[in-house]
C-alpha cells in the first residue's frame, strides 16, 4: 500500500508556510512549461471528498482512502482514533489494511476507531498466507475480524503479490484463491482482490487466471509510467475487465519522490487521484498529513491530459532507472512474513 514513511510525513507537515498553500504545481527548476495548465489548490473545509465506482460492484467509495500501514505508527489510541474520526468526517470512508501490519495493531487501532460507525466505512483488510494453503487464510480472516471488531469486510485483498511464483502459488489447489471465493460465499466479505507492487507481469499473470476479482491494488505514481509502469500495463487491463483499481505509493514509498524534487507532495497525490482509479490509498499517521491530504482531495477535479503529461515530463530523468520507486527494484518494501515464507532474509540482514 501506499506508504509514504517520516520523510514525507516532514514533507507534509514541517514545510515551509508557501509550501502548505502552494497552487500544486510542478516545481519550476525543473522546467514544467505548461504548469499553468495545473488547476489551483483545493477548495475550502465545506467540501467533501468525491466519491467513485469500485469497478462494477455497484458501490462507490471516497476517492482518497486511508492506509492502515501508518494507523499503527502513531504514538497512541487516541490519535488514531481522532484522525479516522477526521477522515469520516470529511467524507473519506476507505480504509486499507492488513493482517500483518505491526503485527496485528493496526487492524486493533482500525477497529477501534470505527467503533460505533462501522456503517460509515468501507472497510478492506488484506490476508497474508504468502504461498500458505486455504485453511492459513481463513484463520487470519477470523484474526482480523476479530481484531477489526466486525462481522464481515467489504474488501479481503490477498496482501503483496510480489513473488513471481506468488501465482502459481495462490491459484494452486487448497490455496489463498480458494479462501477469497468461500470468505465471500459466507457472507464474510463482499469483495475480493489482491495487491502488489513488485512487477507488472505478476499482475497481469494475476489476472490471465480470470478469477472473479473485484479489486486490485497496485503503485501508481507520475514516475511509474515510465518504469515498469503498472499504469501503462495493468491498469487497462484491469479497466477493460471491470475490475476497480486502488492506486497506492503516489510518492515512492518513502517519499521519494517528493523528497528528491521530482514533484511537489501535492502534485505527486494529484497526478495519482487524476488517474481512473476508485481511490488513491496514502499513508497518514498524524492530523497534519491528514488535512494536507484534504487540501488536494476536497472538490478534487482530476488534472487535464495536458497537465498529467507535464507532470510526466517533469519526473522523467528521476523515473527511467526505478532509483526512487524501490518497492519495484529491492526487497526493501516486501514485509517480514512475505520474506520469510520465500526464504529471504529480514531486511536488518542484507548488505548495506
Amino acid at each position: 500500500m501506499a506508504d509514504e514513511e517520516r520523510l514525507t510525513r516532514r514533507i507534509f507537515v514541517k514545510g515551509t508556510a508557501a509550501a502548505l498553500t502552494a497552487s500544486l504545481i510542478v516545481k519550476p527548476s525543473f522546467g514544467a512549461s505548461n504548469a499553468g495548465s495545473l488547476e489551483e489548490k483545493g477548495p475550502g473545509d465545506g467540501e467533501q471528498v468525491p466519491r467513485r465506482p469500485l469497478g462494477k460492484t455497484g458501490v462507490q467509495i471516497s476517492a482518497l482512502g486511508v492506509g492502515g500501514y501508518h494507523l499503527g505508527s502513531i504514538k497512541n489510541e487516541k490519535e488514531s482514533n481522532e484522525l479516522v474520526a477526521r477522515a469520516l468526517d470529511a467524507g473519506i470512508d476507505f480504509f486499507d489494511c492488513a493482517w500483518e501490519y505491526h503485527d496485528g495493531i493496526s487492524e486493533e487501532r482500525l477497529g477501534a476507531a470505527l467503533k460505533g460507525r462501522r456503517d460509515k466505512a468501507f472497510l478492506m483488510t488484506k490476508v497474508c498466507t504468502h504461498g500458505r494453503s486455504k485453511d492459513v487464510a481463513m484463520k487470519q480472516l477470523e484474526e482480523s475480524l476479530r481484531r477489526l471488531q466486525t462481522d464481515h469486510l467489504d474488501l479481503w485483498q490477498i496482501h503483496e503479490v510480489v513473488y513471481y511464483n506468488d501465482p502459481d502459488l495462490i491459484f494452486a489447489p487448497n490455496g489463498a484463491a480458494e479462501a477469497l471465493l468461500a470468505a465471500k460465499q459466507q457472507g464474510k466479505v463482499r469483495f475480493i482482490g489482491f495487491t502488489g507492487h513488485k512487477n507488472p507481469a505478476i499482475h497481469l499473470k494475476m489476472l490471465s487466471h480470470d478469477f472473479p476479482f473485484d479489486a486490485v491494488q497496485m503503485p501508481l505514481n507520475a514516475l511509474d509510467a515510465t518504469f515498469k509502469s503498472f499504469e501503462q500495463q495493468v491498469l487497462p487491463e484491469a479497466i477493460k475487465r471491470g475490475i476497480a483499481v486502488l492506486g497506492m505509493k503516489s510518492l515512492g514509498g518513502s517519499g521519494e519522490i517528493a523528497s528528491h524534487g521530482a514533484l511537489t507532495a501535492q502534485d505527486g497525490l494529484r497526478y495519482a487521484m487524476s488517474l481512473p482509479v476508485a481511490t488513491t490509498v496514502s499513508g497518514m499517521d498524524s492530523l497534519g498529513v491528514l488535512e494536507q491530504n484534504l487540501q488536494v482531495a476536497r472538490g478534487f477535479k482530476p488534472l487535464t491530459t495536458e497537465a498529467m503529461q507535464s507532470l510526466r515530463e517533469s519526473a522523467r530523468m528521476f523515473a527511467a532507472d526505478g532509483r526512487y520507486e524501490l518497492f519495484k527494484t529491492t526487497t526493501k518494501y516486501d514485509g517480514k512474513v512475505g520474506r520469510e515464507q520465500h526464504h529471504y532474509p529480514p531486511t536488518e540482514k542484507l548488505p548495506v
